[in-house]
């Protein structure tokens, strides 16, 4: 095997990852204007229940993803009219709403941890049957073809829509300047409420991929959310295809140093890269 062929296929697949996370990530923060630390429990969320209906349940992969990426979706929408709509209301600062998004992220991860215990779990159920493809000295399997595939899908269909929709419109609308938005006829609550949809189910697309990839446990909400953090300002804060950009500019940097380090590394790296953009360029790749 190709040592750097792998390590590219490798950042390939942990880009479109952290690609779906940066993305739903960067529609909350856009129209929301906090940092939702409970993004990364709607990603594990959904994982789990798509874990419930595939392996405990034994219902196909389709009808079980489906069923995850509803359930993170659904999730994020009841927090979002739940929690954070109320405290906007009352006119809470951006401070507020990250201590109340922390609680979320600490509350869903422990009743998790109580459903399913703390052990670590994989959606695949025939790791060491399923087909793999030799891409350049380098092996992919079956599943990580499908999460490209899907994410690749997923990017476009999300660009399109804030393009060329009148939701799409609305979202950006509110993302420039929320009082011009509601004085032209833009329901905002309305539209943040179903922005908190999208995103979540977006995230748990990214957190069932990384179920399915990786194997996931009740805590993995954290890391998953740092990574799609770090991916969106590296990006460009507001910048969907940023997003993308920073995404897979943070996994080939990991995967790069990957090959002369400990696997222990990978969040320092991580976290080296976000200051060094934060320093030199804090704008990120492409600014808005």
């Amino acid at each position: 095997m190709d040592i750097a062929a792998q390590l590219i296929l490798n950042a390939i697949i942990a880009g479109a990852i952290y690609s779906l996370l940066a993305l739903g990530f960067n529609l909350l923060y856009s129209t929301a204007r906090f940092f939702d630390l409970g993004y990364g429990a709607m990603s594990v969320a959904g994982a789990y229940v798509a874990y419930t209906f595939y392996n405990l349940l034994d219902l196909s992969v389709p009808i079980a993803v489906l069923a995850g990426v509803l359930a993170a979706g659904t999730l994020g929408f009841v927090v979002e009219k739940l929690v954070y709509r109320p405290l906007r209301a009352r006119k809470a600062t951006h401070t507020v709403l990250l201590i109340a998004s922390l609680g979320v992220l600490i509350v869903i991860q422990a009743v998790i941890s109580i459903i399913f215990s703390s052990q670590f779990k994989i959606l695949s159920k025939d790791v060491n049957l399923e087909p793999v493809f030799n891409v350049f000295g380098g092996a992919i399997t079956q599943t990580q073809v499908i999460i490209l595939v899907a994410a690749l899908l997923i990017m476009v269909a999300l660009a399109l829509t804030l393009k060329y929709t009148l939701f799409g419109k609305a979202v950006n609308a509110i993302a420039d300047d929320e009082e011009v938005a509601r004085v032209v006829g833009v329901n905002s609550e309305r539209v943040i409420g179903v922005v908190f949809f999208v995103g979540s189910a977006i995230g748990g697309a990214a957190g069932i991929a990384t179920a399915f990839d990786s194997g996931i446990y009740p805590t993995i909400g954290l890391p998953l959310l740092l990574n799609g953090v770090i991916a969106f300002i590296v990006g460009g804060v507001g910048n969907v295809y940023g997003a993308v950009l920073g995404a897979f500019a943070l996994a080939i940097t990991e995967n790069a140093a990957a090959w002369f380090l400990p696997g222990e590394w990978k969040f320092a790296i991580a976290f080296l890269v976000l200051i060094i953009f934060l320093i030199f360029r804090p704008q990120g790749i492409l600014p808005k």
